[in-house]
């Protein structure tokens, strides 16, 4: 209890700071690779911490790490920080109303803000734990941008920066309390790129070659192979250029761009490339030329289950966010605003989590008061994907959910937004804060564990981590 305490003091010293970073970060709303007043505040409350920061990792600006070393400085200890916000979820805070601060602007619609600002004060805590009790021990923040985008974890990983680290932790935002036992898919994005005749199409169409008929006949192939892929694949398109706004003009370019998810890297991958193929048809059978740049991919993740238990045993042992009667009232508004259909899928997924007795008392106070059992015997996987996966790939990683909105909250929305930067946001983020501190202290006073962890991520990664993007491949800034 006086381990638990002393982190809970330590915590508490640097919530002022935290929530001021979590507040600026969400003022700042800044969107994938271009988070540089977001990093810098961090790298300044680092500093003013004793950390020595390095700038620009991996070739990408705004990633950095902040490391302080102890004694032997064994074992090494990483915290990933995440800081990029969302296009198009700009909302006032703790507002449970649609009302933009900008109309069309960015906003922290899946809670990145909290996510850097919790990490930052789980380092410094664990930092002065370790001064103060003389122990030994490396502390390093990894500033990991663009997770939201084509991220960062990735190139970070395959530039070796992970290669010395003994273990990883990280959090996110979330509705529930736990460290979560699904996995996460892996994905890989590309822009593909056709290239017609142009012409005009109403005096000479039999001159052109549509670029745009391409990209076109590449989703009425995929739509095809949708029937003859796992259940737990996913394909996503979007253009990012469909060839111009005149009709009467046959279109010479087209950019669509496809994101290919699958429980694992190698059932993304081959799934991929029968994407590349029916791309590759549609160019044969409209005249026209194609190509592809790959722009991002994420191995899947699956929580370290030597470190998980220590993490779940210490979101226990601290407990859920310590709710107010305003923060249930607050939280309730919020859960109201969602449409009757939406609300019956909410119960119905949260039935998985409470009994059936329960649930209506859980929904008129939404905010999660339990902490839910970690299963290491779970095997399903979520169909997002996160960059995080990389890193466990490279060195062992798990990561812990804390609650920062009301249960049944939907992600990358305005109302994850508004919860980001409200009182119920702070307190889920210095709760999170206080279990990644004492996770990491748990874990290096147990060599052993750490150990066992490390022989669990040589069975499955061979003995290196393998990117799953080509070598070519380099961070998409200004292009994703």
């Amino acid at each position: 209890m006086a381990e638990i305490e002393k982190i809970r003091r330590l915590v508490a010293d640097q919530k002022e700071t935290a929530e001021r970073l979590a507040r600026n970060i969400w003022d700042y709303a800044e969107l994938s690779y271009c988070e540089t007043r977001s990093a810098e505040a961090l790298q300044a409350a680092l500093k003013a911490e004793g950390f020595t920061v390095e700038t620009g990792i991996a070739e990408i600006p705004t990633a950095f790490t902040a490391s302080f070393r102890c004694g032997t400085g064994k074992p090494v200890m990483g915290l990933l920080a995440e800081y990029d916000a969302l296009d198009g979820l700009s909302q006032k805070a703790a507002c449970p109303v649609r009302e933009a601060l900008k109309a069309g602007g960015a906003g922290h619609g899946c809670g990145h803000n909290l996510l850097g600002a919790g990490c930052f004060a789980a380092a410094a805590a664990l930092k002065n734990y370790l001064v103060s009790e003389g122990l030994d021990g490396t502390v390093i923040l990894f500033g990991c941008p663009a997770e939201e985008g084509a991220g960062a974890k990735q190139f970070i990983a395959r530039a070796g920066y992970f290669d010395g680290v003994d273990f990883a932790y990280t959090w996110h935002p979330a509705t529930l309390n736990e460290v979560p036992s699904k996995g996460s898919a892996a994905i890989m994005g590309a822009n593909f790129i056709f290239d017609g005749v142009a012409s005009h199409a109403g005096a000479a169409p039999h001159l052109g070659r549509s670029a745009l008929d391409g990209a076109e006949l590449m989703n009425v192939g995929v739509n095809y192979l949708r029937e003859h892929m796992i259940d737990t694949a996913r394909i996503h398109y979007a253009y990012s250029d469909a060839g111009g706004t005149a009709p009467n003009v046959v279109q010479s370019h087209t950019v669509i761009k496809y994101e290919v998810r699958a429980p694992k890297v190698d059932q993304m991958q081959e799934l991929f490339a029968r994407v590349v193929d029916a791309a590759r048809g549609a160019a044969l059978m409209t005249g026209t030329k194609m190509h592809y740049d790959i722009t991002m991919a994420f191995s899947d993740y699956v929580p370290n289950l030597t470190l998980a238990p220590i993490l779940d045993a210490c979101l226990r042992e601290l407990g859920a966010p310590d709710w107010t009667p305003e923060d249930d009232a607050l939280a309730l508004e919020f859960l109201r605003t969602y449409g009757k259909n939406t609300l019956k899928n909410i119960k119905e997924e949260l039935e998985e989590y409470f009994d059936a007795d329960e649930l209506d008392d859980v929904l008129r106070a939404p905010l999660d008061r339990k902490v839910h059992p970690f299963n290491p015997r779970e095997f399903r996987y979520e169909s997002g994907s996160t960059d995080v996966g990389d890193v466990g790939y490279a060195t062992p990683t798990a990561e812990v959910y804390v609650a920062t909105a009301c249960l049944g909250n939907v992600g990358h929305s305005w109302q994850n937004t508004a919860f980001s930067n409200s009182q119920i946001g702070m307190k889920g983020m210095l709760r999170a804060a206080e279990v990644l501190a004492l996770a990491c202290v748990r874990t290096a006073e147990q060599p052993q564990l750490i150990e066992k962890a490390k022989r669990e991520l040589l069975r499955k990664n061979g003995g290196a981590y393998t990117c799953p993007l080509p070598e070519y491949v380099q961070p998409p800034i200004g292009r994703y």
